[in-house]
C-alpha cells in the first residue's frame, strides 16, 4: 500500500523538480557589487606606503576621463587633455611626431640635416652663436650614424629624418615611444609627478629632479643628451617667472614650439 502511494505521488513531484531545475538554469548570474573596481579597490592604487617614491611621484588617476585612451600612442599628434586632436591647424605630413619634432631643423626640406642646417635651426629659435655652434656639432655627431641607411658613416655628419627613432636615446620621460609615436600618459606624468609648484609647469628645480629620476643605470650619454635637451629648452622657453609651461613642452615634442619661437624672433 505504502508503494502504491509512493508511486501516486511521483507524477506531480517530478514536473515540480523539472521546472525548478530549468528555472535554476535560467536565471541570470548573481554580480555581487564587490566584482566591480571601485576607487577603493586596492588594485588600481597608484601609490604603494612602503615604497616612499611611488607616494612622492604621483600619477593622474582622471586621465582617462580628461583624455579618450590616454595609454593609445600617437603616431601623428601630441595630445593632451587640452589639446585632444594635437596641435590646432598642423598638419603633420604623414611624419611621426618625432620626425615633426626634428625636421624643424631640415631647413631645405630634403629629409636629411647637416650640422650647418642645425646650426641655422638652433639660431632661429633663439640660441646664441657659442650654444649654435656647439649644440650642431654635438646633436649631429650624436645622431648621424644611427640614423644612416646603411652601415658606412656619413662624413658630413647627416641626420635622416625617416631613421630619426633609431636615435632615441635612454634616461628619457619616454614620451617619445621607441618608433617615434607621442605617448600621452608618458607626457602627462612628467607634471603630475613633478609640478609640484604648479600642476601644469616646471621649475629648474623640478627639471632637475625629474632628469636624475629619469636617469637609467649605467647610461651616461643619454644623462648627458636629456639634461642638454632639457636645459636648452627651458633656456629658450621658459617665461618671465621662470617656469617651463605644460604647453611649452609639448609643443616641442611635435616642433610647433620651434615654428612659434622662430616667428616671435622674426617679429622681434
Amino acid at each position: 500500500m505504502a508503494t502504491l502511494l509512493l508511486i501516486a505521488r511521483l507524477p506531480t513531484r517530478c514536473p515540480r523538480l523539472s521546472l525548478r531545475q530549468r528555472s535554476y538554469k535560467l536565471a541570470p548570474p548573481r554580480i555581487s557589487m564587490a566584482s566591480s573596481s571601485p576607487p577603493s579597490d586596492p588594485s588600481m592604487e597608484t601609490a604603494a606606503p612602503r615604497a616612499a617614491v611611488t607616494v612622492e611621484r604621483k600619477l593622474n588617476p582622471d586621465l582617462q576621463e580628461q583624455l579618450p585612451k590616454p595609454y593609445l600612442a600617437r603616431a601623428l599628434a601630441a595630445v593632451d587633455p587640452s589639446h585632444r586632436q594635437g596641435t590646432r591647424g598642423r598638419d603633420p605630413r604623414g611624419m611621426s611626431v618625432l620626425q615633426q619634432h626634428a625636421s624643424f631643423f631640415d631647413r631645405d626640406g630634403d629629409g636629411v640635416i647637416h650640422p650647418w642646417e642645425t646650426f641655422q635651426g638652433l639660431r632661429a629659435i633663439g640660441c646664441g652663436y657659442p650654444v649654435s655652434f656647439a649644440g650642431a656639432i654635438l646633436i649631429n655627431l650624436v645622431l648621424s650614424y644611427p640614423t644612416q641607411p646603411g652601415w658606412m658613416p656619413s662624413p658630413l655628419l647627416s641626420i635622416h629624418i625617416k631613421n630619426i627613432h633609431k636615435g632615441k636615446h635612454g634616461s628619457d620621460s619616454e614620451t617619445y615611444d621607441t618608433e617615434g609615436r607621442f605617448d600621452p600618459s608618458k607626457f602627462d606624468a612628467i607634471f603630475s609627478k613633478y609640478g609640484r609648484t604648479q600642476p601644469n609647469a616646471l621649475t629648474k628645480d623640478e627639471l632637475n629632479s625629474m632628469l636624475k629620476a629619469n636617469r637609467n643605470m649605467y647610461d651616461f650619454i643619454g644623462w648627458i643628451t636629456s639634461f642638454g635637451e632639457w636645459m636648452l629648452l627651458y633656456s629658450v622657453a621658459k617665461d618671465k617667472e621662470g617656469l617651463l609651461q605644460r604647453e611649452a613642452v609639448r609643443g616641442v615634442f611635435d616642433g610647433s614650439l620651434f615654428e612659434r619661437l622662430q616667428d616671435s624672433k622674426k617679429s622681434a
